[in-house]
């Protein structure tokens, strides 16, 4: 029976990506070592790095005077890194989901914090709107898409203040205009590559401005003269990274991703909104293309683990909803294929004509 990985993350990679990855670690080009056993300085393994980030730049049209990092720690230790490096005296964070509150509970060990808005009060449903960032803040951090939640920011608000942005589950889904960020991270076990490297975009203008000592592994300036080789970086999941950012390209970049990614979604929400077993949980213009949250209607919430059991005995792997939202989450990231949406709708469907 063919499996579907719908996980949030760790989540689905291209075949092929897992594939050249193996046998990467079996024999790295052919020198007769693994690739998880060679130096990260060696003249080997220099020109993943170098590949890699010449791919992130083109594929993201990133502008000159930009630094491509490969770090680890995660986004969690980006909540970090992120006000000890720009937090000067104040900081703006608009408030949509469980990321982006940790981030802000982080910034606060740095300076003042001001949250533009928040849709905690219901329970992250939505997408605040009408709000405004204050002039006289460092900068302004945005979550672009919530995993747990299933809303997407897809437009960069306007602001007169540089914009920061935590795209660890939608980056290279879409187009970015990164000329409009200080700052873009990205943990890469959603759209990049295995857990343990993240991805960091940084405007080189921007850094050294603040006044405080920052260690020298919180200091992306470090990170930026060594050219992520200040210490041991994760060298495989950099390699993936490398596998992955080829398939970006050999299937047509971002704009083709973004193009699957509407394709998917609009199939799935479309059933979801049709069959009368389920709703989504979100509002529909906030709507994530790569999470896509649903639940039982009320009156058939019984039916929730037997459509678990079902979708699971159909090949529909880690389809479970985040404890915050219950129900259902398919992420739908872009080595989701359109045919296992479809194979997702068939199950709904069948599992309506059978209740």
């Amino acid at each position: 029976m063919k499996k579907y990985n719908f996980n949030a993350g760790p989540s689905i990679l291209p075949r092929e990506v897992i594939e050249n990855t193996a046998k990467q670690i079996l024999d790295f080009n052919g020198i007769g070592l693994s690739l998880a056993e060679i130096s990260h300085r060696s003249k080997d393994f220099q020109p993943v790095i170098d590949e890699a980030t010449a791919l992130i730049k083109e594929l993201l049209n990133v502008p000159e005077g930009y630094s491509v990092l490969f770090l680890g720690g995660g986004a969690s230790l980006e909540f970090c890194m992120i006000p000890c490096n720009f937090l000067k005296k104040k900081a703006a964070y608009l408030n949509t989901g469980v990321w982006s509150k940790k981030a802000i509970k982080e910034a606060k060990h740095f300076g003042e914090v001001v949250e533009v808005a928040s849709s905690a009060d219901d329970n992250y449903t939505f997408i605040p709107k009408g709000w405004t960032c204050p002039d006289d803040v460092d900068y302004l951090h945005i979550t672009t898409n919530n995993t747990i939640y299933g809303t997407e920011l897809r437009e960069e608000p306007n602001v007169n203040v540089p914009l920061i942005g935590d795209m660890s589950s939608d980056i290279f889904s879409r187009p970015v205009d990164v000329a409009k960020y200080d700052c873009i991270y990205a943990g890469a076990q959603k759209n990049l590559s295995m857990a343990g490297v993240t991805l960091v975009i940084v405007k080189d203008e921007a850094l050294g401005k603040v006044e405080r000592e920052i260690p020298t592994m919180l200091n992306y300036q470090t990170h930026v003269d060594k050219g992520s080789m200040f210490n041991t970086p994760p060298v495989v999941p950099i390699y993936t990274c490398l596998e992955t950012l080829r398939w970006i390209k050999k299937n047509g970049g971002v704009e083709e991703m973004d193009r699957r990614a509407h394709e998917r979604a609009e199939l799935l929400y479309a059933e979801i909104d049709r069959n009368k077993l389920f709703r989504g949980t979100v509002a529909k213009e906030d709507r994530s293309l790569m999470n896509i949250c649903f639940v039982m209607n009320d009156e058939y919430k019984e039916l929730e683990k037997a459509f678990f059991d079902f979708a699971t005995s159909k090949g529909m792997v880690g389809i479970k909803g985040h404890r915050s939202v219950g129900g259902f989450r398919a992420s739908c990231y872009n080595a989701m294929s359109v045919e296992g949406v479809k194979a997702l709708v068939q199950c709904m469907q069948e599992f309506e004509a059978q209740n």
